[in-house]
């Protein structure tokens, strides 16, 4: 029977982030889901935290995959759901109606996203962006939270699943792939959905370079050359506005650098005709 949402959760040896996870599921009052599991034949006991739970499933399956975006697609060809959620292990629902209140309404739209919270530790450090409008100008160096974004599964079919070339942010090429450069439909939904936990994989700081030069990677097989350069151009710009604006917003800064360098071109003024002069009076 098809359910209004699916949502997939993938593992490896995360036992206690799993166990908080399906938690968080499990506590849910809305009851027309299914929950997938995703486990990449975990040694810590995670299998068998699974098969005690049986109940608590519509899939599971433990066996070995070629990374997270593999897992993922193993997830989206079971789920049968309207709207796919991709809450990984350690991830949580932030109470037991988040899935009450997004779908009290009967959505139309292909793409549903709300906030998430990004945690390190039990400690919450920041929420994720929350642009009204999601445009390439957001997306050139921002994303929305993978782990409170609703997906309507017929996209997968549409447009294909996860790249699994890409190891961190695939994620990110699906949204440049559905919401920009084919105009799927979204929707802003003003919810707290998700706690993400910064200790996985893209959250990891030994990670951030490879971050990086996929999503160059991704801008530049999707985006043609010239709008990148505009862009390019216009952050520069902006980032040298904002960082003038700034100064002026502390004026004794701005116009002791003002004064500052008021007085170095004087003294370089002057120090060139001291040298011409004493060059003049050395040749007579």
């Amino acid at each position: 029977m098809k359910k209004k949402i699916s949502v997939i959760t993938i593992n490896l040896n995360n036992i206690k982030g799993l166990e908080k996870t399906l938690e968080s599921v499990s506590n849910q009052i809305f009851q027309d889901l299914e929950y997938i599991v995703i486990d990449g034949e975990s040694t810590d006991g995670s299998a068998e935290l699974l098969r005690q739970n049986t109940d608590k499933f519509a899939y599971w399956v433990s066996e070995p995959d070629n990374g997270i975006y593999q897992a993922m697609n193993k997830g989206i060809r079971a789920a049968k759901g309207e709207y796919l959620l991709f809450l990984n292990s350690g991830d949580f629902l932030v109470d037991n109606k988040v899935l009450t209140d997004v779908f009290k309404e009967n959505h139309t739209e292909d793409i549903l996203w709300g906030t998430s919270r990004y945690s390190r530790n039990g400690q919450v450090l920041f929420n994720s962006p929350s642009p009204e409008k999601l445009t390439l100008k957001f997306f050139y160096n921002q994303t929305i939270s993978h782990q409170a974004t609703f997906i309507r599964g017929s996209l997968f079919k549409q447009y294909g699943n996860y790249r699994e070339d890409f190891k961190i942010n695939s994620d990110y090429e699906f949204w440049i792939r559905t919401i920009i450069l084919n105009n799927c439909t979204t929707k802003k939904l003003n919810i707290l959905v998700s706690d993400y936990n910064l200790e996985g994989l893209s959250g990891s700081q030994s990670n951030l370079k490879l971050s990086i030069e996929e999503n160059k990677k991704i801008l530049t097989q999707n985006v043609p050359p010239r709008i990148l350069d505009d862009y390019s151009a216009w952050i520069e710009e902006r980032n040298q506005t904002e960082a003038l604006y700034w100064l002026k917003s502390k004026r004794r800064i701005y116009w002791f650098i003002i004064l500052l360098h008021k007085t170095a071109v004087n003294f370089i003024s002057w120090k060139k005709r001291f040298r011409n002069k004493s060059i003049g009076t050395a040749q007579l």
